[in-house]
């Protein structure tokens, strides 16, 4: 994973969770820098395999039971929405009341006309709603399971940040909305905890995501800003009239909600694909991530080989946690590294950063180099726990039936999907929409424009090329902050033609 920052023609996707550059696609569908999203699609990985998408647009279920959604209203521009139930959460009494208060809020919204709804509340939600309300684009509907700061927050607190400080710092900066906010917040705060440490060192991604659960909370209502809680599963353009059907027993009617803009920071999730080996006992890439759950699901007192399949930042940083366990509570562990190529590492130059979204950043970097080289494994005291199977394309597959069968588990460390999206139509008719990654717009497969329809983060970034003509995606919170400034604006003029 490429911790907090977490395609042209021919560009290949290396195995992290970002979407590397120089991106090939396994399957049916090349990834073009204006990238379809097609079901089932997978990219190819340089490393392994990482799939881009996977979803149905026929509709499939969504992971929270639907509330409902009906739409009656005219044949020409409609958008509907089908909002999910509130999840359950195991918060604390106060949270529960507050989730309560919100969704009984929705009752007097009957008919309210908003200039955009956000799905999705991690970093890229975040910015978006910050960027937006910063070009009064408010009132803003914005809807996530949580609002608790995306996966950043839920899997990847211990995971050490690939990126400086002062970058969190930027992100947090970035528009006036997001400095009233630091302004206006209680101090000590994690704002101003990050402006205390090194800005050009790295930090824990648990800093970068507390500040994203305070930028999170001071979104609200004064802001222009209506949160609910629940997904989004479908979307149909027409006359831009949403219907949500609320959580609420004195609303007998379905709440009428129009909206300009429908924008997704729907996120990513890791990807595994099949092996050829059965009976391996599957850990899966976040919790991976986690030193404190590895303690607890890897027995101390058994004679464990974890194979490990990835050269990213995230198989590196898994390969730490796993080595930090057999040297000292778990020494009968064993770990079996699967690399298709050398590690890479990002470079700085001249005033930029060569592989900036695909190098070795950070602690992990230095801990790769002093270990895991070819030049320095033999006589590292990794070694003594770590056996190195560099393998190809061609050749992984018999190399894991040879070798997979003598270890007890296995983690991918491959890549990210992008999860689910809402089902897309026009007029009734799926939409398999395109996306246009220099401008955050969508087409449908024919390349017409698809009119208020935007996408960021890790599901939906930019594409950026460096000077030496490499191609990558940018992904980050800076990242999206700064690609963010650039093209809302013109989304907001787009609203206006």
């Amino acid at each position: 994973m490429r911790s907090s920052e977490t395609a042209g023609t021919s560009e290949t996707v290396r195995s992290s969770e970002t979407m590397r550059s120089s991106e090939t696609v396994r399957s049916s569908e090349t990834v073009r820098s204006s990238e379809t999203v097609q079901s089932s699609e997978t990219v190819q990985s340089s490393e392994h395999v990482c799939g881009l998408c996977a979803w149905d647009f026929n509709g499939g279920e969504s992971p929270l039971p639907p509330i409902a959604t009906r739409l009656v209203g005219s044949p020409n521009r409609r958008i509907s929405l089908a909002v999910g139930r509130i999840a359950e959460f195991r918060w604390n009494a106060p949270c529960r009341r507050s989730i309560s208060k919100f969704s009984s809020s929705l009752g007097p919204k009957l008919g309210k006309k908003y200039k955009a709804l956000v799905v999705g509340a991690g970093p890229a939600g975040i910015a978006v709603v910050g960027n937006l309300l910063a070009h009064k684009q408010a009132p803003i509907l914005w809807v996530d399971h949580k609002f608790s700061g995306g996966r950043l927050n839920e899997y990847y607190r211990e995971v050490p940040s690939n990126t400086k400080v002062k970058r969190f710092v930027m992100y947090a900066e970035g528009v006036e909305p997001f400095r009233t906010i630091a302004e206006r917040a209680e101090k000590p705060n994690a704002l101003t905890h990050l402006k205390e440490l090194d800005q050009e060192d790295t930090c824990h991604i648990a800093e970068a995501a507390d500040l994203c659960i305070m930028l999170t909370k001071g979104l609200d209502e004064s802001k222009g800003v209506d949160k609910q809680f629940g997904s989004v599963s479908s979307a149909d353009w027409s006359d831009w009239t949403i219907d949500i059907d609320p959580l609420d027993e004195d609303v007998s009617v379905p709440v009428s909600i129009s909206s300009d803009l429908l924008v997704l920071c729907t996120g990513s999730n890791p990807i595994s694909t099949p092996l050829p080996i059965t009976g391996l006992k599957k850990l899966e890439l976040d919790p991976a991530l986690k030193p404190s759950h590895l303690k607890q699901v890897l027995s101390p007192d058994e004679e464990l080989t974890v194979a490990v399949i990835g050269a990213s930042h995230s198989a590196i940083l898994v390969l730490r946690n796993l080595y930090n366990l057999a040297s000292s509570t778990h020494p009968q562990l064993r770990i079996r590294w699967f690399t298709r190529h050398p590690l890479r590492y990002a470079e700085e130059r001249d005033g930029w950063i060569l592989r900036d979204n695909t190098g070795l950043k950070g602690d992990v970097a230095v801990w790769a180099k002093e270990n895991l080289e070819e030049d320095v494994l033999p006589s590292s005291t990794v070694s003594k726990y770590l056996s190195k199977l560099a393998t190809t394309r061609e050749r992984e597959q018999d190399d894991y039936k040879r070798y997979l069968p003598g270890c007890t588990h296995v983690v991918q460390a491959i890549g990210y999907k992008r999860n689910e999206i809402p089902a897309l139509t026009r007029n009734g008719k799926p939409v398999l929409p395109v996306y246009d990654n220099r401008t955050g717009g969508f087409a449908d497969e024919k390349g017409k424009k698809v009119n208020g329809l935007f996408g960021a983060g890790i599901a939906w970034p930019e594409r950026v090329v460096d000077p030496e003509g490499n191609a990558e995606h940018a992904v980050g919170l800076w990242k999206f902050m700064s690609y963010l400034q650039r093209v809302v604006p013109c989304w907001v003029k787009a609203k206006r033609i």
